[in-house]
Order: structure tokens, then C-alpha cells, then sequence
């Protein structure tokens, strides 16, 4: 896997370099900030929780298989933490799941990401069983048909259609250029900002250090939450 996902690393930023400018708006609803991300809970928390997660990351999946969903249950709906998802881009793979889980209405996200990070183990399975002559459609043609290839040859089209997604959404919103590289340009800015690596987080944009799972982040809550 470490193999195929450094092909794949390789090949991103070619993809990239081909992308149009982003543009300097952004959704107030969502965005919070040039440098933020999709947020779940109330804009007026306690206190902003920066999660910087890939998608390809198995600790990312970990973290949001053990904290998911408490996250938003006992820290996000109350109005203690704000949860702000921040895509840390690091191959075309990640890069596409990251776009499919931006596909459709705002709303959306929240679900979208668990279902991806939930399913990881089995679309990563499903990549690592491809052939060479399937690796190698990630690799000519359009950034919309690499893109496109992976998230077939990984299963995503038939797992995001459990969420109300059809084919044809979908390639809109893995052909979206513009949309790959405002990705692209966070992920370089959140790099200059110090994030090393993922998961990782900040609250109120200082960054946690040595804080990369729920065991070492949930007791950094919890004092601010009683202080």
C-alpha cells in the first residue's frame, strides 16, 4: 500500500499544477476563515476545535471510529466545542475522497465524512487490489478521469449512492478543479502553519503538540471545558 500510495503522491502533484487558480470566495456558512474547514456544531462554542485529518490516513479513521460520533454528541451539540474538519491533502486518492465528500449541499458533510472514514479499511482494500493496468489510469488522461478511475476502482460510487448520490453527481464533483485545488491551497497553507501530520488539532488556532489521538485529546477538552 505504502508503494502504491507513493505512485499515487507522485502523481498528485502533476494533477495539481494543471488546476485553475481558487477563487478567494468562500461560503460564509461553511467557511469560517481562508485557512477553515467544513465546521460541525455551533459557530458561537466554547471553544474551535481544528481537526486536521487525510483520508488515507488509518489513524484519521481510527480517530473518527472512536470519537466520531462523541464528538458531536457530547462536545459539539451542547456548544462546549465547535468542530472544524480541515483536509490535510496528501496523494490523488486522498484528494478524491476529499472531493466526494464535499459533493452536494453543506449539510451534507458531516455524514459524508463518517461514511468515507468509517469505510476506509474497505475502499484501501480495494485500491491495494488493483492491477498495474488499473494503477496506471491514475496516471494519463484528464484530472477528472484519473480521479474518477480511482473512486471506481475503489467502490466509492456504489458506497456514496447509500447516501442519495447518483454516477452522474458524483463525476461533477470529482472533476471539480476549482474545488481541488482550494484543497490543495489549504493543505500547503495548513504545512506553513506547522501541521506535520495527521490527525492533528488546534484549539482556537493553536496547534496541539504531541495531541494525535481521542486518549491524548479528550482530557485537553475536558480541562478546558471545566476551567
Amino acid at each position: 500500500m505504502r508503494m502504491i500510495l507513493a505512485v499515487l503522491g507522485t502523481a498528485l502533484a502533476a494533477s495539481l499544477a494543471a488546476t485553475p487558480a481558487v477563487s478567494a470566495q468562500e461560503s460564509a456558512t461553511t467557511q469560517t476563515a481562508p485557512m477553515a474547514g467544513h465546521l460541525i456544531g455551533r459557530a458561537d462554542a466554547d471553544m474551535r476545535l481544528a481537526e486536521y485529518v487525510s483520508y488515507t490516513c488509518p489513524h484519521c479513521a481510527h480517530f473518527e471510529q472512536e470519537a466520531g460520533d462523541m464528538l458531536k454528541l457530547a462536545y459539539a451539540r451542547p456548544g462546549h466545542v465547535g468542530v472544524e474538519i480541515r483536509h490535510l491533502v496528501r496523494d490523488p486518492l486522498d484528494l478524491t475522497v476529499a472531493l466526494i465528500a464535499n459533493c452536494g449541499k453543506p449539510v451534507n458533510f458531516a455524514a459524508n465524512h463518517a461514511v468515507l472514514m468509517k469505510a476506509q479499511p474497505q475502499w484501501l482494500d480495494r485500491i491495494r487490489a488493483t492491477t498495474p493496468a488499473q494503477r496506471a489510469r491514475y496516471e494519463t488522461g484528464t484530472n477528472a478521469a484519473r480521479r474518477q478511475a480511482l473512486a471506481r476502482d475503489a467502490g466509492l460510487y456504489d458506497l456514496m449512492k447509500g447516501r442519495g448520490y447518483t454516477p452522474a453527481a458524483l463525476d461533477r464533483c470529482i472533476a471539480d478543479d476549482t474545488m481541488a485545488q482550494t484543497l490543495a491551497t489549504r493543505t500547503r497553507q495548513y504545512a506553513e502553519a506547522g501541521v506535520t501530520g495527521t490527525p492533528s488539532f488546534a484549539i482556537d488556532g493553536t496547534l496541539l503538540p504531541g495531541v494525535h489521538d481521542w486518549a491524548a485529546l479528550k482530557p485537553v477538552l475536558d480541562a478546558r471545558i471545566l476551567s
